[in-house]
């Protein structure tokens, strides 16, 4: 366990200014508590010389302030240790948030996100709970047991031995007892990160869910989670709440057995009845350390199991990332250029094959083909958001392995082929890639996009919120919203991964007239399943299984009566029998 707790320390570390008076703090409280049993004490002794009111006013004056004291330093404590947890809850939570921002779009495809919700926030209560109280009370306890053991020892050093006959089994049981929370806590966590993906499938899907009128099933299956996690929660709770009787029945055998052997010293002369009552007092305050080690070793248990579920994500290497040597580009100009491209998916099923091209910057490059042809695959590789290998894919000449990944992206705009929208307005979309853009600039890349006639029917405009992901969208408009982020960057290449295939006809043609405009300068790839959209490309890649099996012009590639060709017959057939 303290192998795995010592991945705090370097947020322990960064706030010592605070660990160190809080604990000062909680020294300071145990000291100035220790002075209560001596005076009680001292009192009873007093009793059998000279009972006098001054005295026992003066010994009840001594106890308030005492409590006075303590109870400061004891808010002391709890201000500065506690409010340390929050600020290294904040730390963690930041981080955990930067590690999730760096992996690439394969690693939630292997991490649902239910369960890293789970992760940012039972898991992060329960560490954060192990760097305060548990901090807080684990010292404390050394601090009052040592403290107590110390003036029992003084007032007779065979019954303090009594006192800790019941120790060793207190923490045999600690040990089996934490060890047996420790497991089922993890489990607790995993099966509340079954719940939370599966609400959030739920939701994300509730447009399936009701349109195949299966609420009754997705209840049921939330009905079954939830059991689960219930169960084991009993479980938890029954071996959680069994715990602090054990402890003490345990700590209740040895406080029998002194008063046992300390009623005969008392009877025999060898302590006074003060001491007697103050040793009573004393053990009371070690009664507390013994049960309070039962609670903070529960504690101590569920922070390092949320721990290590945290560390897994946080110390994720991201499959994609800068590695060096890098070469820093100035100024990027597009040029494009493949050289034996293979890409195989992690289940080894290949999705691109020795593809070889070259595009110069300002050309624009449509990819055609059938679906699973490896257009998507494609697009991908280029900003680095799938990983080409190294030395097959160059930009200006140089490896895109080796630019910068902020530099790489900075010069792309893409529009994906499952178009995201943020709950937010419509300007706040536009303007996600440059926030500092005037509304001037959004209007005019949602002008360009096909918009201008949308926004006029939203009751506010640019400002109008869209649902969650877009869905108070039309597929179209989500499409044209993600088409006016891309423009709006400014980018030297751009991406259109099958952008139009969800607006008509006209729409289409008449954003494509809108996008010539655009092309200029700029290197453009394009995706579509339509022959009119990418017939006035330079170059033309007809794709097959992978492999680049045609490349052209539009007028070309017709001429060449291959599979291009049987594309756009099929299109316009298509077309006629649709006039019909």
């Amino acid at each position: 366990m303290f192998k795995r707790l010592a991945y705090l320390w370097p947020f322990l570390r960064s706030y010592r200014r605070k660990l160190i008076p809080g604990l000062l703090a909680i020294l300071a409280s145990v000291v100035v508590s220790m002075a209560s049993p001596l005076l009680v004490g001292r009192a009873v002794d007093s009793l059998k010389a000279d009972v006098r009111t001054e005295t026992l006013l003066g010994y009840a004056a001594l106890l308030v302030g005492a409590t006075l004291v303590q109870g400061i330093f004891s808010y002391l404590q709890r201000m500065i240790l506690v409010g340390m947890s929050r600020d290294i809850e904040y730390d963690l939570r930041n981080r955990y948030f930067s590690s999730l921002e760096t992996q690439p779009p394969a690693f939630f495809h292997d991490h649902p996100t239910g369960d890293l919700m789970a992760r940012a926030t039972n898991d992060l209560q329960a560490v954060r709970m192990l760097c305060g109280p548990a901090i807080m009370y684990s010292f404390g306890t050394f601090f009052t047991a040592l403290g107590a053991l110390f003036f029992m020892s003084r007032i007779h050093l065979g019954l303090t031995l009594v006192a800790l006959l019941s120790m060793p089994a207190v923490a045999v049981s600690t040990k089996l007892f934490g060890q047996r929370i420790h497991t089922l806590f993890t489990e607790v966590q995993g099966r509340f990160a079954d719940i939370s993906t599966r609400v959030q499938e739920s939701f994300a899907g509730v447009r399936v869910v009701r349109a195949y009128a299966q609420e009754e099933r997705e209840r049921e299956t939330f009905r079954k989670v939830n059991e689960d996690f219930l169960l084991g929660n009993r479980r938890l709770i029954a071996w959680s709440v069994a715990f602090h009787p054990v402890l003490q029945a345990l700590i209740g055998v040895g406080f029998v057995a002194v008063l046992w052997y300390g009623g005969l010293l008392v009877m025999r002369s060898r302590i006074s009845v003060g001491e007697f009552v103050t040793f009573n007092f004393f053990l009371n305050k070690l009664i507390w350390p013994m049960i309070a080690i039962g609670w903070v070793a529960n504690l101590a248990q569920r922070g390092t199991a949320s721990l290590t579920r945290l560390r897994d994500i946080m110390d994720v290497v991201p499959a994609i990332r800068d590695e060096p040597p890098l070469v820093e580009m100035p100024e990027v100009r597009g040029a494009l250029r493949a050289r034996n491209l293979s890409f195989a998916w992690p289940s080894g099923e290949p999705a691109l094959t020795d593809l070889s091209f070259d595009v110069a910057a300002g050309q624009t490059v449509a990819l055609v083909g059938r679906t699973g042809s490896g257009k998507s695959s494609l697009l991908s590789l280029l900003p680095r958001l799938l990983d080409p290998p190294e030395g097959t894919l160059f930009l200006d000449g140089v490896d895109v392995r080796r630019i910068p990944l902020a530099t790489l992206r900075r010069a792309i705009g893409m529009v994906p082929q499952e178009t995201f929208l943020f709950s937010a307005t419509l300007s706040d979309n536009i303007t996600l890639g440059r926030p500092e853009a005037t509304r001037e600039e959004a209007l005019e890349a949602a002008r360009i996009a096909g918009l201008e006639t949308d926004l006029a029917a939203f009751p506010q405009g640019l400002d109008t919120l869209v649902g969650e992901r877009g869905i108070t969208l039309s597929g179209g408009q989500k499409q044209r919203v993600a088409l006016a982020r891309a423009l709006l960057r400014d980018p030297r290449i751009l991406l259109l991964d099958d952008s139009l295939s969800a607006v008509d006809t006209h729409t289409e043609e008449q954003i494509l007239r809108n996008l010539r405009t655009v092309f200029e300068g700029r290197t453009v790839f394009l995706v579509s399943h339509r022959i009119s959209t990418v017939q006035n490309a330079d170059l033309i890649l007809v794709l097959d299984r992978g492999r680049v099996a045609e490349r052209g012009t539009h007028q070309q590639l017709l001429a060449h009566g291959g599979l291009y060709a049987d594309l756009h017959q099929r299109q316009l057939l298509e077309e006629e029998l649709a006039a019909v």
